[in-house]
Order: structure tokens, then C-alpha cells, then sequence
């Protein structure tokens, strides 16, 4: 059963375009440790594809040739490519600010022991998924024995420094709802977090990004075996807000594919909606001409001001508070 025929249909979503580009997001692979119900990416230990060491070369190629501010590493398991280490090093060497989309797990995998002390000496940014602060709602999501494992792993980055006042370690925690609803406000649930983590655990971090679950892929399918698909969307379009429009994050990130290939967002990636052409390569969309945007393109070609591709999915990011990588667009306090 597909969940992306749906979401390719005309939307009604507002034409958006982009601004100057700052963010590289590079999905390295879709290989992970981990099996989770709300993964967008279909993620895990049987996946096997991974970015090629020449798509690998091309990235602190264009990171330098734009100047970009940001490299977001994500997957599956980003940690898991065997390269991981160097492409880290390299884009640090260029001053760039590096963040690691992290399962916290991956740091107790075989061959992964040193992996936190790595990122600490790096000074990478770490986004850390942690779904609730209550060990049920995470095991049933995530996995038996996950919740542990990601108390543990936040104790040791916290021993690094990471999350700690002064100490220049950004330790970031994501929060996506158990189902179908939309996340409650980011500020207050923040605060809970804060508080439940010091009190039970004495863990500390900066920020709790509070995102939306994307009806795509597993979560799609998840949806649509319950017949709440439809719903689902619904209630992202009854929720649309016109404040979290300036914020999207597609209007100044690119998404790469494990190829090499183009996305204004990780979600149209997912879905097989890639970067529109710029037209100089010829050929209309769904042509066998028309060009499919990569990363090398990227080297010479200006995305500023060119149209991002939207479809009913979008609806997910300007819901309520709204929804990115970095957590809600703006307070509803």
C-alpha cells in the first residue's frame, strides 16, 4: 500500500519561493539501527543505500563554492555511513556549522564507541530525537529498551559538556506526536522536558523542537491501514496558519538525496518531487528532457527566488505553530 499518490494531487497550498541559500541538508543513506513508526524515510538495518564517495567529494565543494553557513547531516542513521567522520571533519576545517540528526542509540552500536567524544571535538551540533520523557510512549514508538538507551546517551553527552551553560555543545531534543494530532505548544512542553529530565535523570540540554508528523512513507502507511489519512490532512488544512509561511525551512535549505539529487525539503525527497529545472536545460516537468537538478549543479546555479515545489503534505509545516527542523515557526502562547 503507497502513501504518496495522495499528496501528488493539485494543492491549493500558497505559492512559495526561495530565498538566499544557507543550509546544505544531505541525507547520507537510509541504513539505521532503528525501526520507527513515525519515520518519514522508511529507515533501517535492511535499507543499504548509502552516498557514493564521489557525491561525498562534491559536498565541501559547494558548501565552500556558496559560502554556506550550515551542513545537516541526517538519514536513517547518518552515523552509520562509513565516511560520516571525514565529511564532518572536512566541512569543519571550512568554518561551517555541522549538525548531526542523531538516534541517540547509534552511539551503543558495535564500532560506534567512540562516536560522541568525536562529535564533542568537533564541536558538531547535535539534533537528538526523544519522543517523550515517559519510557512507554518511547519503547512503543521506537523500540523495547529504547528509552533506556537514550537516557544513557544523554547523560554521556552531558559528561562531554554538551548542553551545558557555557560549554558551546548544542545538544537540541526532538518531539513528534504518538499519532495523528498535532504537537502541543513547543514553549510549555519544552519547560516539561526540562524539568522531568533534571528531576528524574539530571539531564540537561538547550532546546526541545516540538515537529509534526508527515503522512509519508511508514507514517503514511500507518495512516492509511487505520483509515485516518484523510483525516489526518484535514486537520493539517483546518490548522493552516499564513504566519509560519516566512519561516519554511525550504526557503533557504536544499535537500540532497543519497544520488546527489535535489529537494527543497527532505519530505519532497520522500515523495520524488524534485528541485524544479531552471529552465536552461530545456525540457518540460515529466519530460524524458527535463534536467534533474544535482548536487554539482550547485556549484554554478543561483536557487534565490525560484518557485519551491508544494503539495498537500506542505500543510504539515504551517499547521498550529507550525513545523521544521529547528521546531515551531512561532510562539501560540
Amino acid at each position: 500500500m503507497r502513501d504518496t499518490l495522495p499528496l501528488l494531487d493539485l494543492t491549493d497550498f500558497p505559492a512559495v519561493r526561495r530565498q538566499a541559500l544557507d543550509t546544505l541538508q544531505v541525507n547520507m543513506g537510509y541504513m539505521c539501527n532503528m525501526k520507527c513508526v513515525h519515520c518519514h524515510v522508511a529507515a533501517g538495518p535492511h535499507r543499504t543505500e548509502m552516498m557514493d564517495d564521489a557525491n561525498l567529494a562534491l559536498i565541501p565543494q559547494v558548501l565552500e563554492a556558496r559560502k554556506l553557513d550550515t551542513l545537516d547531516l541526517t538519514g536513517g542513521a547518518p552515523e552509520m555511513h562509513p565516511r560520516f567522520r571525514e565529511l564532518v571533519v572536512a566541512a569543519r576545517k571550512l568554518g561551517v556549522t555541522v549538525i548531526d540528526r542523531c538516534n541517540l542509540t547509534i552511539l551503543f552500536e558495535p564500532g560506534q564507541e567512540t562516536l560522541a567524544d568525536f562529535l564533542a571535538e568537533q564541536q558538531v551540533e547535535i539534533v537528538a530525537s526523544l519522543p517523550c520523557f515517559e519510557i512507554d510512549n518511547v519503547d512503543r514508538q521506537r523500540g523495547k529498551g529504547t528509552f533506556n538507551k537514550s537516557i544513557a546517551a544523554l547523560q554521556q553527552l552531558n559528561k562531554l559538556g554538551y548542553g551545558q551553560p557555557g560549554s558551546g555543545l548544542v545538544l537540541n531534543l526532538v518531539y513528534n506526536p504518538q499519532g495523528p494530532t498535532l504537537p502541543p505548544e513547543q514553549q510549555g512542553l519544552e519547560a516539561a522536558y526540562r524539568r522531568e529530565l533534571m528531576e528524574h535523570f539530571d539531564i540537561r540540554f538547550n532546546h526541545l523542537f516540538a515537529l509534526a508528523n508527515m503522512p509519508i512513507k511508514r507514517f503514511g502507511d500507518y495512516l492509511i491501514s487505520k483509515r485516518q489519512f484523510h483525516d489526518y490532512l484535514r486537520l493539517l488544512k483546518d490548522n493552516f496558519s499564513a504566519a509560519n509561511l516566512p519561516g519554511l525551512m525550504c526557503r533557504n535549505l536544499v535537500s540532497v538525496d543519497w544520488q546527489g539529487y535535489l529537494y527543497d525539503c527532505d519530505f519532497n525527497q520522500q515523495l520524488g518531487l524534485r528541485l524544479p529545472d531552471d529552465g536552461k536545460k530545456g525540457g518540460k516537468e515529466g519530460s524524458k528532457a527535463e534536467s534533474r537538478p544535482h548536487l554539482q549543479d550547485l556549484l554554478h546555479r543561483e536557487l534565490e527566488g525560484q518557485p519551491i515545489r508544494v503539495a498537500e503534505h506542505c500543510y504539515g509545516c504551517t499547521a498550529g505553530q507550525g513545523s521544521s527542523c529547528g521546531g515551531a515557526l512561532h510562539d501560540e502562547s
